[in-house]
């Protein structure tokens, strides 16, 4: 199935302002919607499942993001345009690192990831009448070893809150960062070659 050209726009199901700039970059038009609660529906639920590898976990999330975005879609009955959405998370030893629950945590996800390598999986994902398509971005990441001081500095900013692995890559935390191999813009949270590529998957014009 092949999107009809007289669709340009999208729907970015995304309230982030780092994914709104990236798809401006892009030259994609869109419309965001905000992953609400529709009568009788919980909200998209981001805990990982039993053995869930982190990999299989980003994409189902940005996968569910999109579902949900195109049912908001026909619920509300917004223009019938294709809804995209995203998701990152960090992988570090085998393990998930989210969102930090509170500057504590944040300290501790930093301390973390000081001197050491992680990866920075992002998922994107496009649903549109009925049809799913979704890519991943993989990137390596090496901080440099961190000072505490550095630590409590930066999370005093807050800038790491609502940010996957309790930083920003375009902000401050562009310091910390020794050696990247894979997409910038992916680890920022929107993957511009993977989306291009998702984009084109559906005739969409760019």
């Amino acid at each position: 199935m092949s999107l009809n050209l007289h669709y340009s726009r999208l729907h970015l199901a995304s309230r982030s302002p780092r994914r709104r700039e990236l798809l401006t970059q892009m030259g994609v038009q869109f419309d965001t919607i905000v992953l609400r609660d529709m009568p009788r529906e919980k909200d998209v639920d981001e805990d990982s499942r039993d053995g869930e590898e982190p990999t299989a976990y980003v994409q189902r999330i940005a996968c569910t993001k999109a579902e949900h975005g195109w049912r908001l879609v026909n619920w509300r009955r917004l223009v019938l345009q294709p809804v995209l959405a995203a998701d990152t998370t960090l992988e570090f030893d085998g393990r998930i690192i989210g969102k930090p629950k509170d500057a504590d945590d944040a300290e501790r996800i930093l301390r973390l990831l000081s001197g050491n390598a992680h990866r920075v999986l992002t998922a994107v994902a496009v649903s549109f009448n009925g049809r799913m398509e979704s890519a991943l971005s993989i990137s390596e990441v090496r901080f440099r070893a961190l000072e505490p001081r550095e630590i409590r500095r930066y999370v005093a900013t807050g800038e790491p809150m609502d940010k996957a692995g309790a930083y920003g890559i375009q902000g401050r935390a562009g310091l910390f960062i020794e050696h990247l191999s894979g997409s910038y813009s992916g680890v920022m949270g929107l993957p511009l070659f993977e989306t291009g590529q998702l984009l084109k998957r559906f005739d969409f014009p760019l």
